[in-house]
């Protein structure tokens, strides 16, 4: 066993600045939705640009139920998303009754397959759901051009993709529906646990505002500083129970002005890695396209037949020399609820099992130290020298 100090596959970067704005959060009272809810969604809409709104709420998860509750999916519609993605992706599809398409995906990218998007279009289908996977945006001229193509909504699983770009825009500021992303303690920014709503239609806004805080017609911070009458509120919808409190957003806050700043050193820790491992017996990740950004969430790698190793004896290798890795992610094909309710086996998605097989991310962000990261290539090195 290595006896230098484990190092995790991921840990957040939390300074001085977040930490005193929760504490003046929890010492002005305000520890619900209040006023630093406000400022951060005001921030995080003025960071996107394009005239979006954006809506905080306590996960992504939340965000993907409200933003396709939105856009009126119900019991019977299909939605058409990636097998290789996050259980939460479907399991906000099931939540309104309706039917979650799995289809494969590209084979370099990770990313939703655009042909096997249009093949699995039926009468029923209402909406795609694109997961930018490791923070590297999905082919979104096609998919739009489909759904375009097909009457469909496009709701977009951006949990990886902050700040990513496409086609010199980012991500949160296409033509689609909805996008949502996420600040859960290992995205490329954290409120903890947490999420934005963000949309350029002001009646899905308007709704997913309702919609977060049990169906009520106003937000807490409304009703509590309103003079007239501050106490009446009306419920026009049974909803959900999704706000951010003030603690998040205060981190949110001081997380978002740091966000480019994260990126450029999550970027160049990618580079380094690509010039360090290239003569390996592994597949490294795609790039961004020339000029767009790549938020670099992951850093997946996938090992060769040559490497002599399984995915699965590798990790437990790594771990021996002291660097935690993960597997992203497990297809949803393979889990047992969606397998035996979507009556799915693998031969249906070659593409996303193969690379389930072969893939293991490797630790990147960004209070790696330059010594961490040299850490990490020694142990990879050392581990496929030594099969």
């Amino acid at each position: 066993m290595n006896e230098e100090k484990f190092l995790p596959f991921a840990l957040p970067e939390i300074g001085e600045e977040e930490i005193q704005e929760v504490v003046a959060s929890l010492r002005s009272g305000w520890v619900t939705t209040g006023p630093r809810t406000r400022q951060f969604e005001q921030d995080f809409a003025a960071f996107l640009g394009g005239g979006v709104e954006s809506i905080a709420v306590n996960s992504a998860t939340a965000g993907l139920h409200l933003a396709l509750e939105a856009i009126g999916i119900g019991p019977g519609d299909e939605v058409i998303l990636p097998s290789y993605t996050f259980t939460a992706t479907a399991e906000v599809v099931r939540y309104l009754g309706a039917i979650p398409v799995m289809v494969d995906v590209l084979d370099h990218t990770f990313n939703i397959d655009p042909l096997a998007v249009e093949a699995a279009i039926t009468p029923r289908t209402r909406a795609i759901m694109p997961v930018h996977f490791a923070g590297l945006s999905c082919d979104m001229d096609a998919l739009l051009a489909i759904a375009r193509r097909h009457g469909l909504k496009v709701v977009e699983d951006a949990a990886h993709a902050l700040p990513t770009t496409w086609a010199g825009r980012k991500i949160g500021t296409l033509e689609t529906d909805v996008t949502v992303f996420s600040f859960y303690a290992n995205k490329t920014m954290t409120t903890g646990e947490g999420g934005m709503v963000v949309t350029r239609n002001p009646e899905i806004a308007k709704r997913c505002r309702v919609m977060r805080l049990h169906g009520i017609s106003r937000d807490a911070f409304d009703r509590y500083v309103s003079k007239s009458p501050a106490w009446f509120y009306e419920v026009i919808a049974p909803g959900y129970k999704y706000n951010m409190t003030d603690m998040a957003a205060a981190m949110g806050i001081h997380q978002l002005r740091r966000l480019d700043g994260f990126q450029l050193k999550r970027e160049a820790m990618a580079r380094v890695y690509d010039k360090a491992l290239l003569d390996l017996p592994v597949i490294l990740p795609a790039g961004a396209p020339t000029g767009d950004l790549h938020a670099r969430h992951l850093y997946p790698v996938r090992l060769l037949p040559e490497a002599g190793i399984s995915r699965d004896e590798f990790i437990v290798k790594m771990s021996e020399q002291g660097i935690g890795c993960s597997v992203h992610f497990i297809p949803l094909h393979l889990h047992p609820y969606w397998r035996d309710s979507c009556d799915l086996v693998p031969e249906m998605f070659p593409v996303a099992q193969r690379l389930f097989e072969q893939e293991v991310s490797i630790p990147l962000y960004t209070r790696m130290s330059d010594a961490d990261q040299h850490r990490v290539i020694v142990a990879i090195r050392q581990v496929l020298a030594n099969v």
